[in-house]
């Protein structure tokens, strides 16, 4: 087995790096007090190619293989979850719902623009009553004549409400008899009966745009319909596959983040007129963090590689997501430790990432839901 990178996975890789570390990083802290989202440096990583990476250069994308994908998101996150899961979302849940299923129309109106960095992209899944249990949609789509009908309500949505957002992809229920389906449907934002809320207080990705959308007697065209009728259950658990690589990519960076702080502070912090690191106590918890953060990347690069060969690739994607993002929340936990009371302050970017780490097990289906798909894949 060949684990290397390619050379041109390797530079690009370390390109995003420079970006991160001189155009994110130094306003990461500033950005997450805040609670704002960054136009700005969006429209750097727009200009580095960063939102359309894995989408054919015939819609404005890059062309790459999900594994360098992987890569940019896990250098993003090693300074900014919040900058990272902006990139993600818009990627595998914006965007390659429209690339594997969208008409060449809506590619060119919609997909296109993303794939530039011209707009983000958003889908929209969740809803109060149905979270780890998707399928229990209760938003509804009812044609009439040559419009669709769309009333109910989504939360979590993220990159839903800023101002280059253009629209959301919706799972809507579309029939009940003879049997209940699941459609995806595109909703252009500005659309009457379309509300926004106002964005979420949440613990943390404090500069990630996320809201609730609501949705009364909201109209629009027949041709809005995303792939085909009643293959929307289908086309969700796709859109979940992908994206649980992105978010195990995510949690990998962000793990490295508190592993690199970690050392940092070990080698700088004296205590007992020695540095902490000198101590086992320390030193080997932070050689139990580089295992974890090392496993948890090549259980990620192989579920983005099998995506890139065709193969199946659903129990690689949960493996990844769920050892990825508990990793990332174990070791987020064992920096602010290191840190001491130092960690538990906004001082230490550990602080942040701390707080950020949480959603990982919550996201793109639970660390339950994770064993549920794995275990059910074990015929159990």
């Amino acid at each position: 087995m060949d684990l290397d990178l390619t050379e041109e996975q390797r530079l690009f890789r370390q390109t995003v790096k420079e970006f991160a570390d001189a155009e994110i990083a130094p306003r990461a802290e500033e950005l997450d007090d805040a609670g704002v989202f960054p136009y700005d440096i969006y429209a750097k990583m727009a200009d580095l190619g960063l939102f359309g990476l894995p989408i054919p250069e015939e819609y404005g994308g890059s062309d790459t293989d999900l594994v360098t994908y992987a890569l940019a998101v896990e250098e993003i996150a090693r300074v900014s979850a919040s900058m990272s899961i902006t990139m993600a979302a818009h990627t595998s849940l914006g965007s390659m719902p429209l690339w594997k299923h969208g008409t060449e129309e809506q590619k060119q109106e919609y997909l296109v623009p993303q794939a530039k960095g011209e707009a983000l992209g958003a889908f929209g899944l969740t809803e109060p009553e149905a979270g780890s249990d998707a399928g229990g949609t209760k938003t509804t789509a009812t044609l009439v004549g040559d419009e669709w009908v769309v009333n109910g309500t989504k939360c979590f949505i993220t990159n839903s409400g800023t101002d280059v957002t253009k629209q959301v992809t919706v799972t809507a229920v579309t029939a009940t008899e003879p049997r209940r389906e699941i459609s995806t449907i595109i909703i252009p934002n500005g659309t009457p009966g379309y509300t926004i809320a106002p964005p979420y207080k949440k613990m943390g990705w404090h500069s990630s745009d996320t809201h609730e959308l609501s949705f009364s007697d909201c109209k629009v065209p027949r041709e809005n319909l995303l792939g085909e009728r009643g293959m929307g259950f289908k086309i969700f658990l796709e859109t979940l596959d992908c994206g649980r690589i992105g978010v195990a990519a995510l949690s990998v960076g962000l793990a490295q983040g508190c592993l690199d702080e970690s050392v940092k502070y070990a080698k700088s912090r004296v205590q007992f007129g020695q540095p902490i690191g000198k101590f086992q106590a320390i030193s080997f918890k932070i050689a139990d963090m580089l295992v974890e953060v090392e496993l948890a990347r090549q259980a990620t690069i192989r579920a983005a590689w099998m995506a890139d060969q065709g193969r199946p690739y659903t129990k690689e994607a949960a493996i990844a997501k769920l050892f990825a993002s508990e990793t990332a929340m174990r070791v987020a936990s064992d920096a602010v430790q290191i840190h001491g009371g130092y960690g538990y302050v906004e001082d230490y970017p550990v602080c942040r990432y701390f707080r950020d780490a949480k959603i990982l097990e919550i996201g793109e289906g639970t660390s339950e839901v994770q064993r549920i798909v794995l275990s059910r894949g074990l015929g159990l």
